[in-house]
């Protein structure tokens, strides 16, 4: 087969830096085929280029629907160079081999998750040429390269103004464009099962390289990001994070967004130790920080208020990891940015609700919904003779939220919507209503009036008296135990206020 020029095929809906790569490809000899729009912007920026359907011979039909889907265009792809069956068949059916593949998708990415327009919409913008042309290039790298990414024009134009393209970087290219087309594919089934309310099928994790870090849990355990964490946060200031800092980062905020009021939280290791709300910001802190100011140190802070200079100067008087908040005044950014390493992070907007939480067993993972479980007043059930008071009720609701994001097994005492002592992550729930009270009396916390929450129900008294030792005038825990009358009755004959939730809180 006689083949007078080296074709390159140009179609994407990303023109970023296309004008550009097309007058390269001419001056190395490339006769450029494109499509629609593409071949427009080309031709109008006095590219040599050839409309698709010039090539091919067979139109645009249905409003460019079909366009590339051509044995002409597929078969000077995915014929191998160096099979004498493929070269006398593309012979005999005027197949001229095309060596250079530029594709990028259709922007469904871009409007998956919007709401402004309608499902038919969104379906036309599912590119179906666009894929096929990347896989059938990708497919056959030994002699194609296929470009999915403007960001890959550059590179690409230096090696092959040297002579050639390397193997390497082909299998580079290809590697990258079955991962485009998996990202996109992705997207689209996680969409139509949410759409038409499907039951799922699969798992599919679709979250892009986002960047490497230090290490993981520890120095010896390699670490990485994926997805887009800079859609939730900007870093303003400080050291790179670290993968404990993402953890307990993505711990301090949902605490403390669970919280209505003007609030402040300090996360250790994923638990609070200490927060409290306030009538301003720069209260909240003090008050959280009062909980245990020894366990703050090298903690993380989280506030769901603007961050002003007096509070940015309290902050600067202990160290902190982390400082997260949703807006900071320039003064306070210029306070803060004095500490070299810590990190200053603004939440750009909150977590996703119905994000799935998963972990990985061997052989599979485990995929739960988040635990966004909500109580208010009406969902107290009083279950003991005394009441619980004005006060105690503003309390219990209080202490429920900081136990549900505290490790099980969690007892927390709570007074005038400060935590004043937590305990955490025991194997033993009795041991976790001493360690509580231990640290509330180490830091001169009264915890006389204080209440009590638990993340699970008490399936023997001895935990609630343990805690009604200590002060605790009203509990607040889940129920549902076969010894739940065993455990009202420790409870009015001590003399104290109980409710039930109905919601157990474990996490692990």
């Amino acid at each position: 087969m006689v083949c007078v020029k080296k074709y390159a095929l140009i179609s994407v809906s990303d023109k970023t830096n296309i004008v550009n790569f097309g007058h390269e490809l001419n001056s190395l000899g490339y006769q450029v085929i494109a499509t629609g729009n593409t071949f427009k912007l080309l031709q109008q920026n006095k590219i040599d280029c050839v409309e698709i359907k010039n090539f091919t011979g067979f139109p645009e039909i249905f409003d460019g629907r079909v366009k590339t889907l051509h044995p002409k265009i597929f078969g000077g792809i995915l014929m191998r160079r160096d099979n004498p069956t493929d070269q006398s068949q593309a012979e005999q059916n005027s197949v001229n081999p095309i060596d250079v593949i530029c594709v990028n998708l259709y922007p469904f990415p871009q409007v998956v998750n919007r709401n402004d327009i309608s499902l038919d919409e969104k379906i036309e913008n599912i590119d179906i040429g666009g894929p096929s042309l990347i896989r059938a290039s990708a497919k056959n790298y030994k002699y194609v390269s296929v470009l999915t990414d403007p960001s890959q024009y550059d590179g690409f134009i230096a090696e092959l103004k040297k002579g050639t393209v390397s193997l390497e970087t082909r299998k580079k290219l290809a590697y990258d464009a079955f991962s485009y087309t998996s990202y996109y594919d992705t997207l689209i089934a996680n969409y139509f099962e949410k759409e038409f309310e499907l039951p799922a099928k699969a798992i599919r994790l679709n979250y892009k390289s986002s960047f490497g870090l230090r290490y993981g849990e520890n120095p010896h355990q390699k670490a990485y990001l994926f997805g887009d964490f800079e859609n939730y946060f900007d870093i303003l200031h400080g050291k790179e994070l670290s993968y404990n800092n993402l953890v307990d980062l993505t711990a301090a905020v949902e605490l403390v967004n669970d919280i209505d009021e003007t609030a402040a939280v300090i996360i250790k290791h994923t638990n609070p130790c200490g927060a409290a709300t306030g009538e301003n910001i720069y209260e909240a802190y003090l008050r959280a920080l009062s909980c245990d100011p020894v366990s703050a140190y090298g903690g993380i802070v989280a506030l769901n208020r603007e961050v002003d200079e007096n509070l940015a100067e309290k902050l600067n008087e202990i160290f902190l990891e982390i400082v997260c908040a949703p807006a900071y005044s320039d003064g306070a950014l210029e306070l803060l940015k004095t500490k070299k390493n810590r990190r200053i992070v603004r939440l750009k907007k909150l977590p996703d609700a119905d994000q799935l939480q998963i972990k990985t067993i061997p052989g599979g993972v485990l995929v739960q919904e988040k635990d966004n479980s909500k109580i208010d007043s009406s969902s107290l059930k009083l279950v003991t003779k005394k009441k619980y008071t004005d006060n105690e009720i503003e309390d219990l609701k209080f202490a429920w939220v900081i136990c549900k994001h505290t490790k099980s097994n969690a007892i927390v005492y709570v007074k005038n919507k400060k935590a004043v002592g937590v305990g955490a992550g025991q194997m033993s729930r009795v041991d976790s209503a001493k360690i509580a009270a231990s640290k509330a009396k180490q830091f001169g916390h009264d915890l006389n009036g204080a209440v009590a929450a638990s993340d699970a129900f008490f399936p023997f008294p001895d935990a609630l008296l343990e805690i009604i030792s200590n002060g605790i005038t009203a509990v607040v825990q889940p129920g549902g135990s076969v010894r739940d009358d065993e455990v009202i009755a420790a409870a009015n004959e001590k003399n104290i206020s109980m409710v039930f939730i109905g919601i157990r809180n474990f996490k692990h």
